[in-house]
């Protein structure tokens, strides 16, 4: 069996139909730094992998590359002209996007391009996919509104069938509203005034759009729980259109995804199970290959909807044996399990941000590059702050082997608690959200839970960041728990909420120190520390205002400072800290406090004295 990327990666390279450059005028936006990778970004090329690695269909088309735009007042009809061309999915105030502009809360943007079907399509139902659009999004087809999503890190979907005229092109628009932080929406570090700690606004589509065909009945998804106790998976496929006398069928293979995507080998079926759509089945796995990052074993899957003897849909996927818990070391103290055993958990804040696709990263080699170098230097784990990545991001950290803590972005208006630090948060101290705001928050959080609680790297939710937005927090976490009951819950990250979740996450800069505690009440962490600034000339985002918790002017003076707290750290861990969290993976816009420079050429300190700290450190915790 191939690797399930294989097929779909030579589909698109035939079917891909999004709109190319004929005039060769697209060129990046200036900005003061790139990334190597922006010089391979052009509109015949703009991501154009599969963009779903958990839900494979072999044949697709993509239709990101250059599509017309326009900001208009926000209540203004469809514009009667167009301002000029933008290269999706990178957002308008990102340089790939050839633009470079910012949108205001009263103004609205607009996208508009044309598609074909393919002739081999016509009898099925086609799907219009988007991976994310920041933040309210109407879609309409042929002058026809398709539907409306809100939420600027999942994605969404519409069948546009009875949308269709003819054989010949179709017209596909896009309205975009986005208040960023003049709102009540998720918006992590998006601000309109960018400073310190906050960044650029990303407005609009932000990552892949393509089309699929599917029959009348097809699997819109599946979830997967591993159960490693029992050495099993228990699998419920969701189909569309389909009826209780369907049947789906489901093979889990060794091989795969489990090797290497150049060679991925030859791969034999380990369990098989039919059951009817919508319900669980429990594969059981003889001699089960567990996940972690040191063995990321992952096992391929392949459903397939039948209706009688005819299969309908095809779709595949991976999972794996994994298991998140909480343990008890020889000492009495709680840590954080994985596969039932303690295990430390160090590695970087990663804030996923670019100089040049600022959400998005310029090419799937560069989304990939941050989590290779994280490894490279020793780490294990991510801390993914306030941002959600693309779904490829989270398949390498799968394949690569990183256990991933997943934030949830925070609110727009997100400033209005009244948190001390090194004191519980009480009910008095919560942010004064809206009904409206705790609505939005709620659905959102919903479905990114539910659409990445099949990756085996996250281990852990974090519903709030620093008491931001913080409201209701033990309703938050039965929330967060009724979504998914398998993983750790980390209430509010520096948040200090009593004791609600799985996890006591304290934060403190520059150095680490655990201040406060939960008394043994939950695991304690330190979910944030360091912060080693570094600015290097010829590599910075802005010319001054750049900062870092402290700052040195060699990679050597940071690896010394950095080598201490690694001895700090290593205190801590024998006092009971179960994970640390290092801030951070790279410079962010005036953030120079990265262990890389914001457009990766530099990295800030000798990488093999790197990881042998971050090795020394892991090995540190007491089993």
């Amino acid at each position: 069996m191939r690797h399930p990327f294989a097929a779909v990666l030579l589909v698109a390279a035939v079917v891909g139909c999004g709109k190319k450059d004929a005039s060769g005028s697209w060129a990046p936006a200036p900005v003061p730094i790139q990334t190597v990778w922006s010089a391979e970004v052009s509109p015949a090329n703009a991501h154009p992998e599969y963009p779903r690695p958990q839900l494979v269909r072999e044949k697709w088309a993509s239709l990101n590359g250059l599509w017309d735009y326009a900001v208009v007042p926000a209540e203004d009809p469809k514009p009667k002209q167009w301002d000029g061309q933008i290269l999706v999915p990178f957002c308008i105030e990102s340089s790939l996007s050839g633009v470079g502009m910012r949108v205001s809360a009263d103004q609205a943007l607009w996208y508009s391009t044309t598609f074909k079907v393919p002739s081999s399509w016509r009898k099925q139902r086609v799907m219009l996919n988007f991976e994310a659009v920041d933040w309210s999004a109407e879609v309409y087809v042929n002058d026809k509104l398709v539907g409306h999503h809100t939420g600027g890190y999942t994605a969404f979907s519409f069948d546009v069938t009875p949308f269709l005229k003819g054989r010949g092109k179709q017209k596909l628009a896009v309205k975009v509203l986005d208040a960023t932080d003049n709102g009540e929406q998720p918006r992590g570090k998006q601000v309109s005034d960018p400073n310190g700690i906050w960044y650029t606004p990303v407005t609009g589509i932000w990552q892949s759009v393509w089309m699929e065909p599917v029959r009348s009945a097809a699997v819109t998804s599946y979830l997967a729980v591993p159960d490693v106790d029992a050495g099993a998976v228990d699998v419920t496929v969701y189909a569309d259109g389909a009826t209780e006398n369907d049947r789906v069928e489901i093979w889990l293979r060794e091989g795969g995804v489990g090797y290497s995507t150049e060679n991925p080998g030859e791969t034999s079926t380990v369990a098989f199970a039919s059951v009817a759509p919508g319900k669980p089945v429990r594969l059981t796995v003889t001699d089960p290959k567990l996940w972690s990052p040191e063995s990321p074993f992952l096992y391929e899957m392949e459903i397939q909807l039948k209706q009688g003897k005819k299969v309908v849909d095809e779709v595949r996927g991976y999972t794996a044996l994994r298991k998140t818990s909480e343990v008890v070391d020889s000492e009495g103290h709680k840590r954080m399990g994985l596969n039932n055993e303690p295990y430390f958990q160090y590695g970087p804040l990663d804030q996923g941000w670019w100089p040049d696709g600022l959400y998005t990263a310029p090419t799937d080699e560069a989304l990939k590059f941050d989590l290779v170098k994280t490894k490279d230097f020793g780490y294990n784990m991510i801390r993914k702050h306030i941002k959600v990545e693309p779904a490829r991001w989270y398949y390498y950290c799968d394949q690569l082997g990183i256990v991933v803590w997943q934030d949830m972005p925070s609110l727009g208006a997100h400033m209005g608690s009244h948190w001390e630090m090194w004191k519980w948060a009480l009910p008095e101290y919560d942010s004064k959200m809206t009904e409206t705001a705790k609505a939005t928050y709620y659905k959102e959080w919903g479905e990114i839970i539910a659409q990445l609680r099949n990756h085996p790297c996250i281990v852990a939710w974090v519903p709030f960041n620093e008491a931001w937005s913080q409201f209701d927090t033990p309703k938050a976490v039965e929330f967060t728990r009724s979504c998914d009951p398998t993983r750790l819950i980390n209430s509010a990250s520096g948040g200090n909420s009593y004791p609600v979740g799985d996890i006591f996450d304290s934060h403190n800069y520059p150095n680490p120190q655990m201040k406060f505690t939960s008394g043994g009440l939950q695991i304690d962490v330190l979910g944030e520390y360091g912060g080693i600034g570094w600015p290097v000339e010829g590599h910075l985002w802005q010319a001054d205002k750049n900062w870092g918790y402290i700052e040195y002017k060699s990679g050597d003076d940071v690896l010394k400072q950095y080598s201490v707290y690694a001895e700090d750290l290593k205190k801590i861990v024998q006092e009971g800290v179960s994970a640390a969290v290092y801030t951070q993976t790279t410079d962010v816009e005036g953030e120079v406090n990265g262990l890389m420079t914001y457009d990766r050429k530099i990295v800030k300190m000798d990488e093999q004295r790197l990881r042998a700290v971050n090795q020394d450190v892991i090995a540190s915790m007491k089993k």
